[in-house]
């Protein structure tokens, strides 16, 4: 009978403990092997990757990897579900029209995309603008009287210089800002007079003296009515043309279109003691058609009154 040594003992021990680890390992392998999984991921772009993974749901194996979802696009099965049947992924695009946006931008010509753009400037402008006149009106007519409009002084407009910031779009003016103004010629007021309208005088014409004599010679008749620029003059140490020495509240000086000895009525004197009646006794160098010479006492007199534009009556 043969006796085993203790050294053949321990041998046989060890490749027995050998066998069992090796079958533990073995079983463990093919345990962790078939978790593994082997998913496809197709992108939107048409290519594709395959990667092995342990986990099923689509977010994770997404994110283990770094994949991340662009805001256009979504994924089949979603990301809080498991892998299908078929193991993959699929990424595509979210419904949308991109193509036809394609289309359309592809249509557009340069010449159009130049056309939308807007050209812009300003410019600094500086204009001569009129300054419109006012009319100003003086009434001094009776009460209850009919009355006529005489134009003591035409109106004439001044002239100012403004500058101006113009914006324009396209060469075509969209905006004016007014920067300055300078004012080159200030505007001349149009004065009205309203007087009372006289057509005939009578003795019933408050007048007195050789007024009233006057207006009594033209009872009846029809004057001429017309604005004319008066003025007056006093003595000069010589008779008139007519051939009178000249006498305050009777005497005028007219133009030779108007004869002398013509009688004369100007209603600015009507309140003078001789009631605004004259004769036309005398003529000047500078006295012309359209102007009446009233003959004064004084130099002062003549200061104080001017030049006037006055409603003049002439009975020829």
């Amino acid at each position: 009978m043969k006796v085993e040594s203790s050294s053949g003992k321990i041998i046989r021990r060890i490749i027995f403990v050998s066998i069992i680890v090796i079958g533990l390992l073995a079983v463990g392998v093919f345990a962790t092997r078939s978790d593994i999984n082997y998913i496809t991921i197709k992108f939107s772009d048409e290519t594709s990757i395959s990667v092995m993974t342990t986990k099923t749901k689509v977010s994770e194996i997404l994110e283990e990897n770094n994949i991340v979802l662009l805001e256009d696009e979504e994924v089949t099965p979603s990301l809080e579900s498991d892998i299908n049947a078929a193991k993959t992924i699929e990424i595509t695009k979210k419904d949308s029209e991109p193509v036809v946006v394609a289309e359309e931008v592809s249509s557009i010509t340069t010449e159009q995309i130049l056309g939308n753009y807007v050209t812009v400037t300003e410019k600094i402008i500086t204009e001569q603008v009129e300054i419109p006149y006012e009319t100003v009106t003086k009434d001094v007519s009776t009460s209850g009287t009919e009355t006529r409009d005489t134009v003591l002084q035409e109106g004439e407009n001044g002239l100012k210089e403004v500058k101006y910031k113009v914006k324009y779009q396209d060469d075509v003016e969209v905006e004016r800002t007014v920067i300055s103004e300078t004012v080159i010629k200030e505007p001349v007021d149009r004065i009205v007079q309203i007087s009372s309208r006289v057509v005939s005088r009578s003795t019933s014409y408050q007048a007195s003296g050789s007024g009233l004599t006057l207006a009594n010679s033209v009872s009846g008749a029809t004057p001429t009515v017309s604005t004319k620029s008066v003025s007056a003059y006093t003595a000069t140490g010589n008779r008139t043309a007519s051939g009178a020495w000249p006498s305050s509240g009777y005497t005028v000086a007219a133009g030779p279109s108007i004869p002398l000895g013509t009688v004369v009525y100007i209603p600015y004197f009507a309140n003078y003691a001789n009631g605004g009646w004259f004769v036309v006794e005398d003529r000047g160098g500078a006295i012309t058609d359209g102007h009446i010479d009233v003959y004064m006492d004084t130099a002062a007199e003549c200061i104080n009154f001017g030049r006037r534009n006055l409603e003049v009556y002439v009975y020829y």
